[in-house]
């Protein structure tokens, strides 16, 4: 079995098992996001995506490919296959979904949930001028070295949160999608 498929077979086991329950949150938006995981020559990567500072929210942020669920969309793994066609032309049907983590709700009022994707080799992209202005990878190791992280502590609506920030090749990583990276990481941590 090659290294690739030891890490996605490793990748499904984590996630297995694990039965999606749609919290309600009333007042909150439900997203979905794709955490997109591509094999680049036996290196796992993640891809990302950087805001433009013309997208209604979260300006200039980077993140995950992902948005609000639309009515038409089946579920919210559609949602999140969905969303990354639209914003970085990545066809549906390259990604494979292998499971979902746990919800995330954020203070700017979106319930999300994180649907782990993976990729064979990095797929070839278009992406939406008017809600991206890159797309880049960087190596999963890079999240899993402590000393690439910084852990900071604040106070949310009198709630006294922590909260992670990943620097990399000056690009900064935070809120919601660097929760979503440690989500992750906690995970394959188990396995």
């Amino acid at each position: 079995m090659t290294e690739e498929n030891l890490f996605r077979d490793r990748l499904s086991r984590c996630l297995a098992g694990k039965r999606h329950v749609e919290p309600e949150r009333p007042g909150f938006h439900r997203a979905g996001v794709l955490v997109p995981l591509v094999d680049s020559g036996g290196i796992q990567e993640l891809i990302f995506t950087q805001r433009t500072e013309t997208v209604e929210t979260h300006k200039g942020q980077i993140a995950f490919p992902g948005g609000v669920a639309d009515a038409a969309d089946e579920n919210i793994v559609a949602t999140a296959v969905r969303e990354l066609e639209e914003e970085t032309g990545i066809a549906r049907w390259a990604v494979r979904t292998v499971g979902l983590l746990d919800d995330l709700a954020t203070p700017t009022g979106f319930l999300i949930t994180p649907v782990v994707g993976v990729f064979d080799n990095l797929p070839s992209m278009a992406p939406n001028p008017e809600e991206v202005a890159e797309v880049f990878t960087v190596p999963l190791e890079f999240f899993l070295d402590t000393r690439n992280r910084t852990v900071e502590r604040h106070s949310l609506q009198g709630v006294e949160r922590e909260g992670w920030r990943y620097t990399h090749q000056g690009r900064t990583i935070w809120g919601a999608t660097a929760v979503i990276i440690r989500s992750l990481l906690l995970r394959l941590e188990r396995t």
